[in-house]
């Protein structure tokens, strides 16, 4: 992979897709943020060598606009990363904890906190973006108001951690997409896979008897409503292989011939065991 590549990441700086994009790239990278996703696949293969993008998270779910750009894009999936995610309460240097009574954060983090936020009363306000929404509290000096983010967002802004860790769900992991244009990597060992399915009996079971009589292991589906067709799905897996190897292409075939369509997202090195 060449140096001084141009990467995409969402939110503001101190962000954990900023910290999975440096975690993905080192050094060899210009980072940039981005408010909202679609902006990301916008840029990414034209202005832009990669994107880095939330797609899901261990406790609050799927990323479902993700899900959706990603089966409207020609955009590959070439990577992954796993991030722990620690979640901050915080506020202005001169604020106390008793001062506190609105947080504001992505409508993902304010769900990972929810019993936090309910045992102190405070009012939860979704904001764009974790760092993103400390850094407004602070250019506004909402000394009554405290953000949800990480432990970098609060250095990056000099604001001050009034608790950690609050998360309900301390082994709270978010797992980040790698987007390009093409896939420049070979060391594949997971590939991810759209399709639809037929709106009858048994065609959802028929199309994943595909994998398991090629010995293909499934490691994650999700289903995202078909716009216009109410009760219409189209399915997401992630499964153990390449595209390059000869069940997974066997797989992918019979497929074909049971699903109303087939897009091979792309095959990637997966992020398991480097989650921390």
């Amino acid at each position: 992979m060449k140096d001084n590549l141009r990467v995409a990441y969402y939110g503001e700086q101190g962000s954990y897709s900023e910290q999975a994009a440096i975690r993905h790239f080192g050094k060899r990278a210009t980072l940039l943020g981005f408010r909202f996703l679609p902006e990301i696949f916008d840029s990414v293969g034209k202005t832009l060598d990669y994107g880095v993008v939330p797609i899901e998270n261990s406790t609050e779910g799927p990323v479902t606009q993700t899900y959706d750009l990603l089966l409207d894009s020609d955009l590959m999936i070439v990577g992954e990363e796993i991030l722990k995610v620690d979640h901050c309460l915080i506020a202005n240097p001169q604020a106390t904890i008793k001062d506190i009574k609105t947080v504001y954060s992505h409508p993902q983090a304010l769900g990972q906190c929810r019993s936090y936020i309910e045992k102190h009363g405070l009012n939860a306000v979704p904001f764009y973006d974790t760092a993103g929404s400390v850094r407004m509290i602070k250019e506004k000096k909402l000394n009554d108001s405290a953000a949800i983010a990480s432990v970098r967002a609060a250095q990056v802004y000099g604001m001050k951690i009034l608790s950690k860790s609050i998360q309900a769900n301390k082994h709270n992991f978010t797992r980040f997409t790698i987007i390009a244009r093409r896939n420049e990597t070979k060391d594949w060992n997971k590939t991810s896979i759209a399709f639809g399915s037929k709106h009858k009996v048994g065609s959802l079971s028929h199309a994943l008897d595909c994998f398991a009589r090629n010995k293909i292991n499934i490691l994650y589906i999700e289903s995202r409503p078909i716009q216009n067709r109410p009760w219409e799905y189209n399915f997401y897996i992630d499964c153990k292989g390449s595209i390059k190897d000869k069940n997974l292409e066997n797989a992918i075939k019979e497929l074909r011939k049971t699903a109303t369509f087939v897009n091979v997202l792309g095959s990637y090195k997966s992020a398991r065991g480097r989650s921390v």
